[in-house]
């Protein structure tokens, strides 16, 4: 029966990882016009908590997480085809701590490690022109729309004997489709996209449960993205956040589970405040607002940039 436990508590917290928080963020003016040769550097704490939904799938109720991300990553923007481009690199460090109760047993799991890599390309199509600092001074926003690819590198910490892990063993790519549009004070920002993964090859194995090879494998997921938000004066501005994502059904050595499904939504608002002409501050807060089948969590991130013009040298 012990045995049994801790394989069911396992298999509630693989559906929670810590990567699947950052799969779900909100990231109001993702397509924001920026001089060629800008380059960043941001430091964010993010904390997440609250109870896993498993639409009744498996038999633990009061099963929760707190998590601890701390996230560096690097942003530069240069000319591409004369268009605006961008590029970023993100290295996230995770400390989990979770629970549950299944029959009458109570387990704590606690994971601390590296998490997978992020890497985004992104580049304007329409209204973002290549510029420097001078011709962006007297550029105004419309309408922008632009393109962009994100790569998950499976280069987080992970332990094939084990379920919950810091990294998913498996790539992860998500191209989307931005639109951005600005009336006055006001901006408009969309984001269209989906999500798609490889498989994870080695995937709880070799172990005392399963001491042969099992494969673990996800269907895409496609997700929708919104933002609106007001600028009191330049660099000082607030928005209001949400998106919603559907699919992602996953199959255990090719067998599907359809209660794995998620169609799920989040709300949020962001603030950026100014600090000095290099430095800025961002905070955000997001919740489930519709939940079926995990992301029912409430996160607050805290993030300082420096940045800076010029090329690396």
């Amino acid at each position: 029966m012990r045995g049994a436990f801790k394989l069911v508590l396992a298999t509630v917290f693989a559906v929670y990882p810590l990567q699947s928080l950052r799969a779900q963020d909100l990231a109001p003016r993702a397509y924001v016009i920026t001089p060629i040769h800008s380059n960043a550097v941001t430091l964010t704490y993010s904390y997440s908590d609250g109870g896993v939904f498993l639409n009744n799938a498996i038999p633990v109720p009061d099963a929760s997480g707190m998590v601890h991300v701390s996230v560096f990553t690097y942003f530069h923007s240069f000319s591409f085809l004369g268009r605006t481009a961008n590029f970023t690199a993100t290295l996230p460090y995770g400390v989990g701590h979770f629970q549950g109760t299944v029959m009458d047993n109570e387990a704590k799991p606690y994971r601390s490690g590296l998490l997978d890599s992020i890497f985004r390309f992104s580049v304007n199509l329409k209204g973002g022109p290549a510029m420097s600092v001078k011709e962006l001074q007297s550029w105004q926003q419309k309408t922008i729309l632009g393109v962009s690819v994100r790569v998950v590198a499976p280069t987080g910490q992970y332990d094939p004997t084990k379920l919950l892990n810091n990294g998913a063993n498996r790539w992860a790519f998500k191209p989307e489709f931005g639109y951005s549009r600005r009336w006055g004070h006001w901006v408009l920002d969309g984001y269209v996209g989906g999500w798609f993964f490889t498989t994870n090859p080695g995937y709880f194995s070799h172990n005392a449960y399963f001491p042969g090879t099992q494969t673990l494998s996800q269907n895409p997921i496609g997700s929708l993205e919104g933002h609106l938000s007001y600028d009191f004066k330049p660099r000082l501005w607030v928005s209001l956040d949400s998106n919603f994502w559907y699919g992602g059904s996953t199959s255990r050595s090719g067998i599907e589970n359809p209660q794995t499904l998620q169609q799920n939504s989040r709300i949020g608002v962001t603030a950026s405040i100014p600090l000095s002409k290099h430095q800025s501050l961002k905070a955000s807060y997001s919740s489930g607002a519709y939940v079926t089948f995990g992301g029912d969590f409430r996160n607050v991130s805290v993030a300082w940039q420096y940045s800076w013009l010029g090329r690396p040298n």
